[in-house]
């Protein structure tokens, strides 16, 4: 009889400690325990720690509450300007109801994986490439909120959503390599030009300054000159401004005109008056007379 009590409770004791072995879960301080008794969903959900589940009648499932980072598969598409890109992003959600993420969605996982690159490709059809390489902080926040409107019902919250990289044809790189060397060029044409005017009015005061002061212009010249100097060149190029001419020219005294030595004055020799000379008239000689018995012949007396 003793031997029976004995057997009984020992078989009693093993199936306590089978049944607390079947029964008995442990659930993880970042996990959350959802219990499905015969199919039918449990309103409470267990938390972490030790917890008792009905063996062969209940079943637990335990749902990761940490944040998820799942990377986006990168994505081609066209922006609005019609410029073929390749995007990749990344998202970080988490499971806030671990009820929701075992019920009403089949693999929350997958569903947001998908939705955020269908969300990603619809980002791009609608956005510039400026924006995109440019103005990214709006383009997270339109691409967080059209994955999180959807997945609050699942359970699942999106934290962040970021875009990581934008790949744009090589064309493209040379063309938007081009415009900003462009654009660098003109920026530095703009302040060179600006440069020379602030230099050009700072010569101005000087000059105007040197104008009143004569002397300035000697020690500014003495200045050139030592700063050559110092280069310690074999041949020296010594500028000589033409006002400096002119100083000196208007400081030297003018020099006095030398007097003309005195000529001797010639002794003047009395002229004697001409007497008039008579004129003769030359009359032309006379022409010989004319035979008129000849037959026309005219003769000539020696």
């Amino acid at each position: 009889m003793v031997e029976e009590l004995v057997t009984a409770g020992v078989t009693l004791a093993s199936v306590g400690v089978v049944y607390a072995m079947a029964a008995a879960r442990v659930v993880k301080q970042y996990e959350r325990g959802v219990v499905f008794r015969l199919g039918r969903l449990r309103p409470e959900v267990r938390g972490a720690g030790f917890t008792m589940v009905v063996p062969f009648v209940d079943k637990l499932r335990k749902v990761n509450m940490q944040i998820v980072t799942m990377p986006v598969p990168a994505q081609e598409g066209i922006t609005r300007d019609n410029v073929t890109v390749r995007v990749d992003a990344v998202v970080y959600f988490k499971v806030v109801d671990a009820a929701d993420a075992l019920v009403q969605v089949e693999d929350y996982r997958f569903a947001v994986s998908q939705m955020a690159q269908t969300s990603l490709r619809s980002i791009i059809g609608k956005s510039d490439l400026d924006d995109l390489l440019s103005n990214r902080e709006k383009l997270n926040q339109g691409l967080e909120l059209m994955i999180d409107s959807p997945s609050i019902g699942w359970g699942v919250q999106i934290d962040r959503v970021e875009i990581k990289d934008v790949s744009l044809p090589e064309t493209m790189k040379r063309s938007m390599a081009r415009q900003a060397e462009a654009d660098r060029e003109r920026r530095a044409r703009i302040i060179n030009a600006d440069a020379e005017l602030q230099a050009s009015k700072k010569l101005a005061e000087a000059a105007e300054q040197m104008s009143e002061q004569p002397a300035a212009l000697q020690l500014r010249l003495l200045q050139t000159v030592v700063a050559v100097a110092a280069e310690k060149n074999s041949t020296l190029v010594l500028p000589f401004p033409v006002e400096l001419l002119r100083f000196l020219e208007r400081a030297a005294p003018a020099p006095a005109a030398p007097a003309a030595p005195a000529v001797p004055a010639a002794p003047v020799t009395p002229v004697a008056p001409v007497a008039p000379q008579p004129v003769h008239e030359q009359l032309p000689p006379a022409e010989p007379p004319s035979d008129p018995d000849s037959d026309g012949a005219i003769s000539r007396q020696d």
